[in-house]
């Protein structure tokens, strides 16, 4: 049972602002917005509920941008638009009494927990958002018509709660882009927030899907954020040597510098070196990644891979290996019944650039 404020303070826990508390239709929602809501200082943030220190963290970053005045709503609703044949409607677990309990101690002022007849009170809408191209890459091909239906709740839940910022986790790199895109594209007044991605001790990232793995499976599982860090760490070890060869004397050529720190240093990667002399960081990224995920597929239960993709953040398109900028390295796979994503975000030859010039 969720603790009242009182509750809370005699037990010495921060009393976060409850003006509201759990809210179950759009009037209650709309009565606490005018009765507590402040100018400039509303916030949203969106959960299909079983809440855990991902949410929570979000609903920190929102009560921390809005401060103590602000008015933060925590939405719990799970969205029937964005689960598609054979997935897991009927098992997503529902735990409102502990996510009240999340979403109160993390600075949430209300709670906004509809059914799905108070959200779609006509039954199932006929006129939905679309996603457009981006909607059909990468997690919109493994699950055909799920950003359709996500896009149509949060364009839904941001009119009921008419929020100033909302704040969605960058795991969901992907959701992000396309919230962001729905939200410039169609004039939502609103500043969509990402949030850094939540991580686990062991680096699996934080999920309302992992209490399926059992222990087996988590340590297969692990390789989704084990491919991704080797992918970030290749990376660095190829800027690193790009930034040894920047620090030869007498040499203006980039190609040339890596040829004399390969001389120079016989024990060095010779793979590595020649990555880095063609400038293909992204070649690098992806053959470290994959690396790691094929380890895993051979492991004992095996991880079964669904996609790996080194992206554009703006259109979720995969990059050439010769891309400078900003990039997305996302990856999902199912380990038993559970199916994972992760992604991290990566900064492709900027040092290169800076060091031969772009030009070279």
């Amino acid at each position: 049972m969720s603790l009242s404020a009182r509750d809370r303070a005699a037990s010495g826990r921060p009393v976060h602002h409850q003006p509201a508390g759990l809210l179950r239709t759009a009037e209650d929602l709309h009565g606490a917005a005018a009765r507590f809501g402040a100018p400039g200082g509303n916030a949203v943030v969106m959960t299909m509920g079983a809440l855990h220190e991902g949410h929570a963290s979000l609903v920190r970053a929102a009560r921390e941008r809005v401060g103590d005045k602000g008015f933060v709503v925590v939405t719990v609703f799970v969205n029937p638009l964005q689960f598609g044949a054979g997935e897991d409607l009927d098992r997503y677990p529902r735990t409102l009494e502990a996510d009240l309990e999340v979403a109160f101690d993390a600075g949430a002022s209300a709670v906004f927990a509809p059914s799905v007849e108070e959200v779609y009170p006509g039954g199932e809408p006929q006129v939905r958002i679309t996603a457009g191209p981006m909607g059909e890459l990468l997690e919109g091909a493994s699950r055909p018509g799920h950003f359709d239906g996500m896009l149509t709740v949060v364009a839904k839940l941001l009119h009921l709660t008419a929020p100033d910022l909302a704040f969605f986790g960058q795991k969901d790199a992907q959701q992000l882009a396309l919230i962001r895109r729905m939200a410039r594209d169609l004039n939502f007044p609103v500043e969509i927030v990402g949030v850094p991605t939540v991580r686990e001790t062991d680096g699996l990232a934080l999920s309302s899907r992992n209490r399926y793995l059992s222990a087996d499976e988590r340590r297969t599982a692990l390789a989704l954020s084990g491919a991704l860090f080797a992918a970030r760490d290749r990376l660095a070890a190829q800027e690193a040597l790009r930034a040894r060869a920047a620090a030869l004397p007498g040499t203006q050529d980039r190609a040339e510098a890596l040829s004399r720190l390969g001389e120079a240093r016989a024990a060095a990667d010779a793979h590595a070196v020649a990555q880095a002399a063609e400038g293909c960081g992204a070649g690098a990224v992806r053959a470290a990644a994959r690396t790691v995920l094929d380890d895993a597929s051979r492991a004992e239960p095996p991880l079964v891979l669904d996609y790996l993709a080194l992206v554009d953040p703006a259109d979720f398109t995969e990059v050439a290996d010769d891309h400078d900028g900003e990039a997305i390295l996302a990856v999902a796979a199912r380990v038993g019944a559970t199916r994972l994503i992760d992604n991290i975000p990566l900064l492709l030859g900027a040092t290169m650039s800076t060091m031969f010039g772009a030009t070279q």
